[in-house]
């Protein structure tokens, strides 16, 4: 049985489409589309960053800046390692969606030799329904099922 995965994803949600193609076994195909969220916070409010009107900007707003971007980095990676976690099975990968999302997980992937030689394809794609990812990858992995 063959597990071929499309994956469109951005910073808040990615989805991921699982085709298994069944052929020896039965004459069927399952499609399942599975939705996994990042849980980033949007604007995070830490503590040390407030000033008084005589300093409006110092040293300390950096460091507040450091630990927001620190904060999100470590999000961004369990996302990740959640969504390698639910694709480890794979046989064939296509990773699609808009902005930097799709690279960084393909780097995320990377660091785990066994799924790196399985990505096909990493391309861009702009907002899409559940049911355009779907079609988008069976499209793609047609010729394969």
């Amino acid at each position: 049985m063959k597990n071929y995965i499309g994956i469109w994803l951005d910073r808040r949600e990615a989805f991921v489409v699982y085709l298994l193609n069944n052929k020896p076994f039965t004459a069927g195909k399952q499609e399942t589309v599975e939705r996994i969220e990042s849980n980033i916070e949007r604007r995070v409010r830490l503590s040390g960053g407030s000033r008084s009107r005589k300093t409006p900007y110092g040293p300390q707003e950096i460091a507040v800046d450091s630990k927001q971007e620190s904060r999100v980095k470590q999000q961004l990676h369990e996302y990740y390692q959640q969504i390698i976690k639910r694709i480890s099975d794979a046989d064939r990968i296509l990773i699609f969606g808009p902005g930097e999302a799709k690279i960084e997980l393909k780097k995320a992937i990377e660091k785990t030799q066994p799924l790196a030689a399985k990505i096909m394809k990493v391309e861009s794609a702009d907002k899409m329904t559940i049911r355009q990812i779907a079609a988008k990858s069976r499209a793609f992995f047609k010729p394969h099922l």
